[in-house]
């Protein structure tokens, strides 16, 4: 199967890129290389005949219709996204442009590249939109999303991937593509753009800084490491049914001072403090980001019982893992730290 990968410079997008040219399938990369794009992140496929690449827009409509054309592709696999809810705090109209526009503009080029197939091409075609369970607002201390949550965004990214979802369930409606949707918990492992918690966190205690936590830290999330999801973004191409939305998560829910407490528990016994305290003895609450959801969390039995698919890395191993991975890849990690002018904090309160 030849496949377009959008974003798949990212963090997600790579590790899925890796599984599916592990299957066998052919794959061409779009990203326009911002400064979550990391090149190096897939600097290893190179020599892979499988493999290909193009640095461009999605929301750049003669691009994306010169790729179609050059790669006439069988399934579309839509990853490229502004996804960083401190970001859109500070800065909504780069998520609208990138998150609705270039959906809309990737939906148009998908339907027109559908509807000259025939036969077996047409009807294996698929459009996979990978978005997020923030789509769905904020749960109580009970419950979980599944695949028919009421849709209830809270901050400006969830809002422009809320909308990416109802454009892409519109063109399946209205002009019949054959669309799928995948909404996932967090993400973390391997790769991850230090501005997110878990890297943040692990960067930050390596340079012997505070680790701020937001509020009181009772935020609730549902981990799922990346390659796992990867797994199930692959099955869902190869094997998920047209109309249908596919919840992924991992089933591994922590508050986020319990997931702080324990990267310092994996540092401290990895990488221990040169001053011989804790790491954990450098968590400092701070004031909450606005509009902060308290918890997600992801019932994934749909994919469980269509596709066999189901989490195969226990936390506690995959955040280990991570821990050692940012430790052994400095070279991967430090220049983009040097960019960002550090890991100062993003979307703060009355900014």
């Amino acid at each position: 199967m030849r496949i377009l990968l959008t974003g798949g410079a990212g963090f997600i997008g790579s590790a899925l890129t890796r599984e599916l040219l592990s299957r066998g399938h052919e794959v061409r990369v779009l990203d326009l290389l911002t400064y979550a794009g990391i090149a190096a992140s897939l600097s290893e496929l190179e020599s892979d005949s499988a493999y290909s690449f193009v640095h461009a827009d999605i929301a750049d409509p003669v691009a994306v219709a010169a790729i179609f054309a050059d790669f006439q592709p069988d399934a579309v696999a839509h990853l490229a996204a502004e996804t960083h809810v401190d970001r859109s705090i500070d800065g909504p109209a780069v998520f609208v442009r990138t998150n609705v526009l270039g959906t809309q503009v990737l939906l148009d080029e998908a339907l027109a590249t559908w509807r000259a197939l025939s036969g077996e091409a047409r009807e294996a075609f698929r459009f996979l939109h990978v978005s997020t369970d923030e789509v769905f607002g904020s749960l109580g201390d009970e419950g979980r999303f599944s695949e028919t949550s009421p849709y209830d965004p809270r901050s400006p990214y969830a809002a422009s991937k809320a909308a990416s979802d109802h454009l892409v369930r519109a063109w399946g409606h209205t002009f019949g593509l054959p669309v799928i949707i995948s909404n996932c918990s967090n993400n973390y492992g391997p790769r991850q753009f230090p501005e997110k918690l878990i890297p943040t966190m692990i960067l930050r205690a390596l340079r012997g800084e505070t680790l701020p936590v937001y509020g009181d830290g009772s935020n609730v999330r549902d981990w799922l490491f990346v390659e796992d999801h990867a797994r199930a973004l692959a099955d869902i191409l190869e094997r998920g049914a047209p109309g249908r939305t596919y919840a992924v998560g991992g089933d591994a829910e922590r508050s986020n001072l319990q997931l702080v407490r324990a990267l310092c528990d994996v540092l401290d016994r990895e990488r221990p403090a040169a001053d011989g305290r804790s790491h954990a003895e450098r968590i400092v609450m701070v004031e909450d980001r606005p509009g902060h959801d308290r918890r997600y969390a992801i019932d994934a039995g749909r994919i469980r019982q269509d596709l066999g698919w189901a989490a195969q890395v226990e936390f506690d191993e995959g955040l280990e893992g991570t821990v050692r991975w940012y430790l052994d890849n400095e070279n991967w990690w430090s220049p983009l730290v040097e960019d960002q002018q550090g890991l100062a904090r993003l979307g703060s309160p009355g900014a």
